[in-house]
């Protein structure tokens, strides 16, 4: 068995970016070794003359980081970093299950989108097939349409998966 002490225990915490900075700060991470996720989505915009596919960040001014407690100060480093999502002056540490369902959801080719509000309290399921198979969330129902809130919490966001277009995908 393996013990590792706090300090090199990694964990998985947001930071607050200046607004449009996320892929600075991403390149600025990755570059001095931080183990950095920005979850994006492709979005067509279109402008008078052409249309383009661009990825945007689907929580803007925020990118995660998995660290242990010695590169606490190291994301500093990066230009663009305002500070750690925090509750009482402390950095709010996001469990890997709920960083795992993100990047799963992100990943599929499932629509969401993101709200920052509170969560209806729903029942607790854990998907059983399709691409978020093991995930579990809080489900939602409206008008036929069924939907799977992944909370990301203490940062105050979710992501809202509807399930309906992977059951028409079979």
């Amino acid at each position: 068995m393996i013990i590792l002490s706090n300090d090199t225990l990694y964990q998985w915490y947001a930071l607050y970016t200046r607004s449009r900075a996320e892929k600075k700060v991403y390149e600025k991470l990755k570059e001095i070794g931080i183990d950095v996720y920005l979850p994006l989505r492709k979005e067509l915009r279109h402008w008078s003359d052409r249309k383009k596919w661009i990825e945007k960040p689907v929580i803007n001014s925020y990118i995660f980081v998995n660290i242990p407690r010695k590169d606490y100060l190291r994301v500093f480093e990066a230009r663009g970093v305002v500070a750690y999502v925090s509750a009482n002056k402390k950095a709010v540490i996001i469990p890997d299950c709920e960083m795992r369902a993100m990047q799963q959801a992100v990943k599929s080719n499932l629509s969401f989108n993101v709200e920052a509000s509170s969560i209806r309290k729903g029942q607790l399921v854990t998907i059983a097939s399709g691409p978020l198979k093991g995930i579990t969330g809080e489900i939602f129902e409206t008008q036929g349409s069924k939907k799977l809130y992944l909370r990301i919490s203490h940062i105050g966001y979710s992501l809202v998966v509807d399930l309906s277009e992977d059951e028409n995908n079979k």
